[in-house]
Order: C-alpha cells, then structure tokens, then sequence
C-alpha cells in the first residue's frame, strides 16, 4: 500500500533578514506543520513547499507552482498549511482551488489555524464563517498594498533608495537601509566594463570575454557573500548581453537614483514601465562608481535605442530552450523565421542551437499535441494551447527535440 503523500506549504510575504538562511517565521511555520503532521498521522510521505519573500495576491511563486504541478501528476494527497492567507490571499482564486480544483483532483485540504479540513466539507457547501475569512484576506490584502504603496510614495520624494535589492557593485550598510555603500570587489568589474566599452568593445564582445575568462557574475558574488542561494540553468553561470547592457546604461553608478520608472495598475497586476520623460531623477544620491563624463560618453556612442512597434510574440518563445544552455532560445523574424540561442555568442559553447526552423517545429508540436491527445486536434498553435498542454520544449543542435507536458 503506498505511503499517504501529504505537502506542506510555507509562504512569507516580506522580505526576511538577508544574513539569515530563511526567517524565523518560515521556521516557526514548519514546526508547527510539522508538529501537526506527527500528531495526526501515521504512514506517510512528507514533501515540503516553501516561497519566502513572495505576495500571496497571485500565484507567480516558484514553490506554489512546483506543488501545483505535483497535484496536476497526482503525488500529492494533501496538503497542510498554517492559515489560509499562507496558500493565497485571492478570495476568488483560494474559493476556486478550495471548493472545484482540489475535490476534482481528490486532494485533501487542511488549514490549521482556520480549523478547516476539507475532508469534512465532502459533498457540502463551505461554512459562511470560511467564505467571510477568505474575503476579509483579500481585502486585507488590498489595503496594506495600498498603504504600502502610499508610504513608497512619500519616500520616493525624499529621493530614498527604497529597492530590497542592492545593485551590483554596491551594498546598503547596516545604519541606513536606504543609502549605498561601493563594495569594491564588485565595483572593479563594474569599472572594467565601462573602460572596455569605451575602448570600442560591443557589450557581446565583453560578455564573451567575461565568460572566457571566468569572471564571477553577479548572481555569483550574492551566493558567495550568503545574500541567496542559486543553480545555474546549465553547467555554469555565464555572462550575457543583458547583463552587460544593463550596467552601461545604469545610472546608479553615477551616483543618480531613478524614481517613479515602473508603475503598477494594481494588486496582483503586471508593471509596466513609464515613459522617460515621467521618471524623477534624484543626482549625486550616493558615492559614483563611474565618473559621470565616462557614463554619457558611452550613452552617446550608444545612441538612442530605436523604438519599435508592438509586435505578436511567436506561442512557443518562453517555451523553447536550448539543450546545451538551458536558454530561452530567441524567436528571429525573417523569411525564413527561426529559433536561435542568442547565448552561443558569448558563452563559448559548441553545443547551442544555432537554428530550428519555426514552421517546423510548429508542425511538429501540433502533431505531438494530436498524438498525445488524439481528441484535441488543432490547426494552428496559439499561446493558450501551448500554455495549456506544453511545459517546456527542449531543443538540442542536432535537432533532437524533447516536449515537457504540463498535463
């Protein structure tokens, strides 16, 4: 008889104590989930799921999806968590996943500080008390975003560093959380990228060179100085041109903070980003890494970036990856439209996908997708069917090519 297959799951919203592993509060949840799993049962496996520093107003979190994807493959048997805040603060969603996903899927529910077990709403509707919570979790949720939002506000007019995250070359000190101090062993890279470019060298040329001579990413120095905790996509981490093109055009190292550059319509909702002539620039917030007269030589050599029109996106880009990588391979329009690893110019691997025709392997989804689904027989690829059925594809130079079903 297989083992009971129970899933805890464990979400903080703010951004914990970056010297810390995780925060006490994920650490308090998992021993209570634990604890409770120990008292209540006997047979079983444990699995655990946790998403720290992540909003509970949507779903756009690494460890709720890899759970989801478990319930989707019928691994998980139930699921336990502190509060129902902890799965999601969406009142429509969490009703959705409570009272249709879960029973559909035979999954089992259990929230404990809300006194809820799903085993004991079978075939009944769920008490008025657990709607009404759910609902005050919403707008619970909605107005502290907006007072959070109100007070980002006020601090962005006194010109405030408000950012968690600390750009590379620079770290807060421990006294003001909103000023930025140089680290210099990051700052001496940060330095070499604007010489080389001024001596005429293409942000591809210096991320292959980088790569070439194993210079430490960023991401490398934050796992180094226990800031996270990372896996490269493929052997190593590697440079590249966004990177690259993200620190020329930067001006944190002049000294300069940009504010009001994104804007968010609401909760749970997608930034965008705003027109330039909107954005307030704060100068000579703090100490320049880069002098400013090196910083505008280099905006001008690079010129104005050419504005392009709005432009349907291929169904399978975000989808499509390179074998040898791990990289989204990018979409070229042409007359003969492809898929290319952008990344086989600067990383020096042999390997990448240099080109995958993309009628062909539309052609060859779709008959995969009719193969495997003998009832679903489209005619043409569209996002909603690949976000539908396709989890990833895996395309290797020698066009070998591996689908990752999402069902």
């Amino acid at each position: 008889m297989n083992k009971y297959q129970i899933a805890i799951y464990i979400r903080l919203s703010k951004e914990s104590d970056k010297y810390m592993e995780e925060s006490n509060s994920v650490t308090m949840q998992r021993i209570l989930l634990q604890n409770y799993v120990e008292k209540n049962f006997t047979k079983y496996t444990l699995s655990e799921f946790v998403d720290d520093g992540y909003t509970g107003t949507n779903f756009n979190r690494p460890g709720i999806q890899k759970l989801l994807d478990m319930v989707k493959n019928s691994k998980i048997d139930c699921i336990i968590v502190k509060d129902f805040s902890r799965f999601a603060r969406d009142y429509i969603e969490l009703g959705s996943y409570l009272e249709q996903i879960f029973p559909f899927m035979g999954v089992r529910f259990i929230s404990i500080n809300d006194n809820y077990d799903s085993d004991n709403y079978k075939d009944k509707i769920t008490d008025l008390d657990i709607n009404f919570k759910n609902l005050l979790y919403d707008l619970y949720s909605r107005d502290l975003s907006q007072k959070v939002r109100s007070s980002l506000v006020v601090r962005k007019e006194k010109g405030q560093y408000i950012s968690a995250n600390c750009p590379f070359g620079y770290e807060k000190p421990p006294n003001d959380r909103h000023m930025l101090l140089i680290e210099e062993d990051e700052a001496k890279i940060v330095r070499r990228i604007f010489t080389l470019a001024l001596e005429g060298y293409t942000s591809t040329e210096i991320t292959k060179l980088f790569n070439k001579e194993n210079i430490k990413t960023p991401i490398e120095f934050k796992i180094e100085k226990g800031k996270t905790k990372r896996s490269p996509k493929g052997e190593k981490f590697l440079w590249n041109n966004g990177t690259i093109c993200g620190i020329l055009r930067n001006r944190i190292y002049v000294g300069d903070i940009v504010q009001e550059k994104y804007v968010k319509d609401d909760v749970g909702g997608r930034v965008r980003i705003k027109p330039a002539e909107e954005w307030r620039i704060f100068y000579n917030h703090h100490e320049p890494i880069i002098e400013r007269e090196v910083f505008d030589k280099i905006q001008n050599q690079n010129g104005k970036r050419r504005k392009h029109g709005h432009k349907e996106t291929h169904p399978l880009v975000g989808k499509a990856v390179c074998g040898c990588c791990n990289k989204n391979l990018r979409y070229r329009r042409s007359l003969n439209p492809h898929f290319t690893c952008q990344e086989r110019y600067s990383n020096g691997l042999e390997s990448c996908v240099k080109k995958v025709n993309a009628l062909y392997l539309e052609q060859y989804v779709l008959f995969q997708i009719g193969e495997k689904f003998r009832e679903y027989q489209y005619d043409t690829l569209t996002k909603e069917v690949v976000n539908t059925y396709i989890k990833r594809i895996i395309i290797f130079d020698d066009k070998e090519i591996e689908i990752e079903w999402a069902v």
